[in-house]
């Protein structure tokens, strides 16, 4: 009988914005609560888990999260007007949310489960080869990856720069992030496709 994994406890920071595995976001800290939370991973090197709000506001009173994040590892910090912390994060795991809680400072901590990660190198079958070729010109045409970053036979990597590229709803890219298989996410993709 195998033994559930024990839960992690992660900080988070919900957000009006849904972050993917391999996907940047830029955060600007303002709060005592996050700006503690950035000190502490920073200094660690422990990431914070990124969550779509569900209910709430990101900043005040602490947001209800949705139950499917995406751990954040800090890559870049800058200054920005009016004295604030500018950060930049990238997008590592997916992670369950199995109950959270807000601290006396109002910072939500929630114990979290590890999603299994997409295959590696799991190629794009050629039912899907039309959203490769369209990431492909997306990307070629706003340039926003450099070269070596680009994994267009990756299905995993197809369908993920794909739910952050396209003009999709929170709900919708929300639906992607839960998805387990990279394959079934590509169909999502390609059923939605023709309504955008």
């Amino acid at each position: 009988m195998n033994t559930p994994a024990p839960a992690t406890r992660l900080p988070l920071f919900p957000l009006h914005s849904v972050l993917f595995p391999g996907g940047k976001v830029q955060l600007r800290v303002f709060e005592r609560r996050y700006l503690d939370l950035i000190r502490d991973c920073a200094g660690s090197g422990r990431p914070f888990g990124v969550v779509l709000i569900a209910q709430g506001t990101e900043s005040g009173a602490p947001a209800t999260p949705e139950a499917v994040g995406t751990s954040a590892v800090i890559t870049d910090f800058h200054g920005l007007p009016g004295g604030l912390l500018g950060i930049q994060a990238c997008g590592s795991r997916r992670f369950q949310i199995l109950h959270h809680q807000a601290e006396a400072d109002g910072l939500l901590v929630g114990q979290v489960h590890w999603l299994a990660e997409d295959g590696n190198d799991q190629p794009v079958p050629p039912q899907f080869g039309l959203l490769a070729h369209l990431l492909y010109n997306l990307l070629d045409r706003f340039g926003e990856l450099p070269q070596s970053n680009r994994s267009f036979d990756d299905a995993a990597w197809v369908g993920w720069r794909l739910a952050e590229t396209l003009p999709l709803s929170l709900p919708q890219r929300q639906q992607l992030l839960a998805v387990d298989d990279a394959l079934a996410r590509l169909q999502h993709l390609a059923d939605w496709l023709p309504q955008l």
